[in-house]
C-alpha cells in the first residue's frame, strides 16, 4: 500500500524531490504541479507518466483526490495561500518553503510528535544541517548560545533561495532554539562564487553551560551523525568535534546525492531527502491509522 502525494512547485528543488519520491516505497506521485506548463520539471514528469497540472493550486482543487499529501516547494509567500486552501479540504502539506506556518520539524529530532500535523515546515537547508547537532549537545549540556553558518555555492542558490534570505536567517535561529534547545541561536548564510562550486559546509558553534564532557558530547553528536545518514547519506562529520573552555565546534559537510541536481547542491539535496523522510512517516501514520479503522 502506497500513499497518494503531490509536488506543488516544479522548479529545482521540486524536481529534485520527484526523483526521489519516484523510488519510495511508502509514496506514489501521481501529480507535479507548476504554473509555467514549458519548465523542466513539468517535463519530466510527463516522461515519467505523472500527471502534470499547470495552473498552478486551482489546478489540484478540481482534482483532490490525486494526493492526500502535498509537498510545497514553491516560495514563502505563495505558500501562505496554499496552506489555508489545502487545510480547508483536509490535506496534509510539507512545506519546503521558510513560511514557517505549521511546527518546524527535523526529522531525527521531533518528527514523531508531530505525525499528526497538517502542516508541517522543514525550516531551511542550514537548519536541516545543523539543528541536530545543537540538539545532540543539548542532551548532554546545557547549551546558553548556538550559531551556525551555512556555507553554500553560489550556484545552487537559485532565485528561491536569494529572495528568501532574510527568512533564512530568522527561520534558522528560531529552529535552533525551538528544536535544538539552545537558549539563544544565531544563523549566517554565505554564498561562495568558487569554481569549481564548493560542496556545502556548516559549522556549529555552541556555548554551553557547565562542565565539558567531551567523551559524551562527541558519542551524542556522532550517533546524531548516523541518524541523519540514514536519510541523507553525503552528511558528515568534516573532523571530531573541537573543544575549547566552554564552547564546542563542529565542522559539517553535505554532499548530496546527484539525483536531479549536481553534488555540491547538497543544501537543497538535504532539504528535499528531509521532505522525503517526513512524507514516509506521514504515509506510515496514515496507514496503520486506517487498518484500525
Amino acid at each position: 500500500m502506497k500513499v497518494k502525494v503531490a509536488i506543488i512547485g516544479s522548479g529545482n528543488i521540486g524536481t529534485d524531490l520527484m526523483k526521489k519520491l519516484l523510488r519510495s516505497e511508502q509514496l506514489d506521485l501521481t501529480a507535479m504541479i507548476g504554473i509555467d506548463s514549458h519548465s523542466e520539471g513539468l517535463k519530466m514528469a510527463q516522461e515519467n507518466g505523472i500527471q502534470t497540472i499547470d495552473n498552478g493550486i486551482e489546478g489540484f482543487l478540481e482534482k483532490p483526490e490525486l494526493a492526500e499529501i502535498l509537498f510545497d516547494a514553491t516560495s514563502a509567500k505563495a505558500h501562505i495561500d496554499h496552506a489555508k486552501r489545502l487545510k480547508e479540504i483536509g490535506k496534509k502539506v510539507i512545506d519546503l518553503t521558510p513560511a514557517a506556518i505549521g511546527p518546524f520539524v527535523v526529522p531525527p529530532v521531533n518528527l514523531g510528535s508531530h505525525l499528526q500535523e497538517s502542516n508541517v515546515n522543514m525550516i531551511t537547508c542550514g537548519g536541516q544541517a545543523t539543528i541536530p547537532i545543537v540538539h545532540a549537545v543539548q542532551q548532554v549540556v546545557e547549551v546558553e548560545y548556538a550559531e551556525i553558518v551555512a556555507t553554500i555555492s553560489s550556484k545552487s542558490a537559485g532565485p528561491g533561495t536569494r529572495a528568501n534570505i532574510d527568512e533564512f536567517t530568522v527561520t534558522t535561529s528560531k529552529g535552533i532554539e525551538e528544536i535544538g534547545g539552545a537558549k539563544k541561536g544565531k544563523a549566517i548564510i554565505i554564498l561562495n562564487p568558487a569554481e569549481p562550486p564548493i560542496l556545502m559546509r556548516d559549522t556549529v558553534y555552541c556555548l554551553v553551560k557547565g562542565k565539558l564532557d567531551e567523551a559524551l558530547i562527541t558519542k551524542s553528536i556522532i550517533e546524531m551523525v548516523k541518524k541523519v545518514q540514514e536519510y541523507v547519506p553525503g552528511y558528515q562529520m568534516r573532523t571530531d568535534p573541537i573543544f575549547e573552555d566552554n564552547k564546542v565546534t563542529v565542522f559539517l559537510e553535505v554532499e548530496g546525492s546527484g539525483d536531479y541536481l549536481p553534488p555540491y547542491a547538497g543544501n537543497l539535496d538535504i532539504m528535499t531527502a528531509s521532505a522525503l523522510k517526513v512524507g514516509e512517516e506521514f504515509a506510515k501514520n496514515i496507514l496503520t491509522q486506517k487498518a484500525f479503522h
